[in-house]
């Protein structure tokens, strides 16, 4: 798995690189801002760029406009943006823009190079990757009118564990469910949110993306 690294601080962006390389992982290229990141990505062909979402110059939204940039223009490279706080706005639309090989982490997160080596290999692998205190942000808020409504609070939770980027074994594992169980609920939540059966569109792709936008 190749990754370029993009992160303004010298030190968070060098620890990272280490961790990652005695992981396994190749880090093909770095970058301390954004302006460089497309000739860098064109050059290097990683699988995946793991981005801090606040870069410079303004260290707002910089990173979400790379990554979306990036997407645009190359969009077999997966992007995992990396935030210090909790943004559920423009992030999460970029995702739901465009969701897969696509993830957002906390920075917390790093602590566990396991977790990111997996997060990292799941987007490199075209799957969506959302941070647990992000889903649980977007759970909190209020939705008006939302096809989510009609779900059970169990095909929610189902739902917001999907959201994550788990497997059903894990989510048979997280909620203490059989797997016929489960799949009982993923067709129920299909359903309900008017998912019909599309070769050209995963159906869980788009129920985590309705998720995100309601």
């Amino acid at each position: 798995m190749r990754v370029i690294v993009a992160e303004d601080s010298v030190l968070l962006r060098e620890g990272l690189v280490r961790l990652l390389t005695e992981a396994g992982v190749e880090v093909v290229g770095q970058a301390g801002d954004c302006e460089g990141l497309p000739h860098l990505v064109a050059d290097r062909t990683p699988d995946v760029v793991l981005l801090d979402i606040r870069m410079p110059p303004t260290h707002t939204d910089e990173g979400i406009r790379a990554a979306t940039a990036l997407r645009e223009g190359f969009p077999h490279v997966g992007v995992l943006l990396l935030s210090q706080y909790v943004e559920t706005g423009s992030a999460v639309r970029a995702l739901a823009a465009s969701p897969r090989g696509f993830g957002y982490l906390m920075k917390d997160r790093l602590a566990d190079v396991a977790e990111l080596r997996d997060a990292l290999a799941r987007v490199a692998a075209g799957e969506s990757v959302i941070d647990p205190q992000v889903v649980a942000r977007l759970l909190g808020r209020r939705r008006t009118h939302s096809r989510l409504d009609s779900l059970t609070r169990r095909e929610r939770e189902v739902l917001a564990v999907m959201a994550e980027g788990h497997s059903n074994e894990a989510i048979t594992r997280f909620l203490d469910i059989s797997g016929k169980t489960l799949e009982t609920h993923i067709r129920s939540i299909f359903t309900k949110l008017g998912l019909e059966p599309d070769l050209g569109y995963h159906r869980r792709v788009q129920a985590v993306v309705t998720y995100l936008r309601a």
